[in-house]
C-alpha cells in the first residue's frame, strides 16, 4: 500500500505558523507536567521556579507573536484537545511560578497581621489614655472598647477565648446597658484600666515571637 505525504503548509509562512503551533503545545504540556511534577513533590521548588520561569518567559514571547493567529490560548487548548488545567493556569492566570504566588501571599498575610496588631495597640493605649484623662462617660468609653474588640476579632492569630475578647465583650454588655451620658464610678473605671491593662500584656505575650 502507498503512502502519500500531506503538506500542512503551502508557503514558508504558514510554515512557521504550524512550527510556532508545534512550539506552544510543547510549552503548555511541559509546563502541566512541571506542574504536576511540584505538586507531587518530585522536584525541589528552586528547580522548578527556575524551570517554570523558562516556560513562562517562551509562551509570552510566542504568545506575542501569535496573538493575531492564536487569539484564546484556552481555545488553542480546547482545539487540540490538551486537557491542562494547571498549565493554563499558570501561563495565562497567574503568569508566574506558583513558589512566587507562594512567598507574595506569605507577604500579604504578614503585611495584613502586622497592621492588624499595629491598630489593636493603637485602640488599647487610646482607651487607656482616655480612662486617665477622665473620659469616663459610657458615650466616650463604649466606641472606643467597640473599636478595640473590633481590631482584636480581625487577628486571626488570637484564639477565640482570648482574655482580651472575653472582658471586652463583658465591658461593652455592661455599657450598653447603661445610659449615653451615664458615668463610670471611680471603681469602675479603676477596674476597666486594671482589666485593659492586662489584656494589653496578654496580647503582646500572645504576639509571635513576642520579646524577641
Amino acid at each position: 500500500m502507498s503512502t502519500m505525504e500531506v503538506k500542512l503548509w503551502n508557503d514558508k509562512r504558514e510554515r512557521e505558523m504550524f512550527d510556532n503551533f508545534a512550539e506552544l503545545y510543547a510549552i503548555i504540556k511541559a509546563t502541566e507536567r512541571l506542574e504536576k511534577a511540584y505538586v507531587r513533590d518530585i522536584i525541589s521548588p528552586q528547580e522548578y521556579e527556575l524551570e517554570c520561569q523558562k516556560l513562562i518567559a517562551h509562551f509570552k514571547t510566542l504568545a506575542s507573536t501569535l496573538k493575531d493567529t492564536v487569539p484564546s490560548i484556552e481555545r488553542f487548548a480546547d482545539t487540540y484537545k490538551m486537557e491542562c488545567p494547571a498549565a493554563l493556569n499558570r501561563l495565562v492566570v497567574s503568569g508566574v511560578p506558583a513558589t512566587v504566588e507562594h512567598r507574595a501571599t506569605a507577604a500579604a498575610s504578614a503585611s495584613t497581621s502586622a497592621a492588624a496588631v499595629a491598630e489593636c495597640v493603637q485602640n488599647f493605649i487610646t482607651s487607656m489614655d482616655s480612662l486617665k484623662l477622665n473620659m469616663v462617660a459610657v458615650d466616650q468609653v463604649h466606641p472606643l472598647l467597640s473599636d478595640l474588640n473590633a481590631s482584636l476579632n480581625k487577628l486571626t492569630i488570637l484564639p477565640p477565648d482570648f482574655e482580651g475578647k472575653t472582658k471586652m465583650k463583658e465591658w461593652i454588655a455592661r455599657l450598653s446597658k447603661m445610659g449615653a451620658a451615664d458615668e463610670l464610678t471611680e471603681q469602675q473605671a479603676r477596674q476597666l484600666h486594671f482589666d485593659l491593662e492586662s489584656s494589653y500584656n496578654s496580647f503582646m505575650a500572645a504576639l509571635p515571637n513576642a520579646g524577641t
